[in-house]
């Protein structure tokens, strides 16, 4: 019982989006694809275990939401049509909805799936709300699953997409692929929607774990696909390039105990050299198309700079510092700001890296930001103003909510020098 039920949750995760997409298609209303196509899949549990699993699950669960969908079809027609009309719109429509999960079944990635992304990713709604939409429709998460990665209630996340999709439906948003400017708008919206899931996988904001591996496997699915589903879209390559390349180095940045390894810590034996080569060859196609100084694939070259020195002492910084300064231009922010400080530090020293980081003092954005201290912390320490340095750190610690990220703060303040009250090495 316990393997058939692992089936039918394996061929749910795989098959969900393309079954929802197929019948939103028609439905115009992705709450009710979600919930017939639910339906679809209660019906597996309760049919499955006593007559077997079907030689094709996929196409099953296509047929039950099909004859779900043409029954919710039936009953919403007779609503609002008299008895009279029903029967000539109602043989159009299901002829249409068939050809359309019939589509969906064929085909293993297809423009419904596409249009279902931009749905979820879309502007009207709020970017949490985008975000927990998309891990529910396109990743095929559980709201448990999605609370659980964002160290937020269950009911609380159940209404955050609860709202998402009451949204989506006040606001009549078309089911449809956008076209030309439109799609060029909705895109980077897409792909920022997949680089925060990526983000919150690859560094928690808060919680007990340094990461959430998992919520990076979901937005490189989300990538691949994407590259699949927009080919000619530069920023699509871009991004995928980027998490590639960052996600090879998942297996260095803890250690045995679960604690965080930085960067230049870690052991590279330990990355992924086979990822690697894929998030290389992703940004020359993003480079071959025309995007080479896009956002993502500027991120992506600096990541890849990284990659290709096999010592920390290796890295290319001055390079770095220069693509930087090309991301300042198309993306000027004080996030990047502070880490092409960190490589200017790196490149030419502690003190040229704190004149730069200094400059951001002023900024709003980093107030509450504790990698602002931190870094700060780490460059007063290699000045030898250990006092500051120590200031600084303990500033970070309070502002951080993730506890391993804590904990290699106060890590940092086990190893440096103890001062006297003037800021003097003790007995030196």
């Amino acid at each position: 019982m316990s393997d058939i039920h692992s089936t039918i949750e394996a061929v749910w995760r795989i098959e969900s989006t393309r079954l929802i997409a197929g019948i939103a298609r028609v439905s115009r209303d992705i709450g009710i694809a979600e919930e017939l196509a639910q339906e679809a899949l209660v019906a597996a549990l309760e049919q499955w275990p006593e007559e077997g699993i079907p030689e094709k699950p996929a196409a099953w669960l296509m047929t039950a939401a099909r004859r779900r969908a043409i029954d919710y079809l039936r009953r919403s027609r007779m609503l609002e049509q008299k008895h009279g009309e029903i029967a000539r719109e109602f043989e159009f429509q299901q002829q249409r909805l068939s050809q359309a999960l019939d589509q969906a079944l064929d085909q293993v990635i297809d423009d419904d799936v596409l249009r279902l992304i931009f749905i979820a990713c879309h502007p009207v709604l709020a970017v949490e709300g985008r975000v927990a939409l998309t891990l529910r429709l396109i990743c095929g998460l559980t709201t448990a699953e999605i609370a659980r990665a964002f160290l937020v209630p269950e009911k609380t996340l159940g209404q955050r997409i609860f709202r998402a999709k009451r949204t989506l439906s006040e606001a009549h948003v078309p089911f449809e692929t956008p076209r030309g400017d439109e799609l060029r708008r909705r895109v980077e919206s897409v792909l920022s929607v997949v680089y925060l899931i990526f983000n919150e996988g690859y560094t928690a904001t808060s919680g007990e774990e340094w990461m959430r591996a998992a919520l990076c496997d979901d937005a490189l699915r989300l990538g691949r696909m994407l590259v699949e589903l927009l080919l000619g879209e530069s920023e699509v390559h871009g991004l995928l390039a980027l998490m590639e390349l960052q996600a090879s180095r998942t297996a260095a940045r803890r250690g045995r105990k679960g604690e965080a390894v930085l960067l230049l810590a870690q052991d590279r034996s330990l990355w992924d050299y086979a990822q690697i080569q894929r998030g290389m060859a992703a940004l020359e196609h993003a480079q071959r198309l025309g995007g080479g100084a896009g956002n993502y694939a500027l991120q992506a070259a600096i990541a890849a700079c990284h990659a290709r020195a096999s010592t920390a002492e290796e890295t290319d910084w001055e390079r770095i510092v220069l693509l930087y300064d090309a991301l300042l231009q198309i993306s000027p922010s004080p996030i990047v700001a502070l880490n092409r400080a960190v490589a200017v530090g790196m490149a030419q020293g502690p003190a040229a890296g704190l004149a730069a980081l200094d400059g951001l003092a002023a900024e709003s954005v980093l107030a509450g930001y504790h990698m602002l201290p931190s870094v700060r912390g780490d460059l007063l320490m290699k000045l030898g103003r250990f006092a500051e340095a120590r200031e600084e750190i303990q500033r970070a610690i309070t502002m951080t909510q993730n506890r391993r990220e804590q904990e290699l703060l106060m890590e940092r303040l086990k190893q440096m020098p103890s001062c006297d009250a003037r800021g003097q090495l003790c007995g030196c």
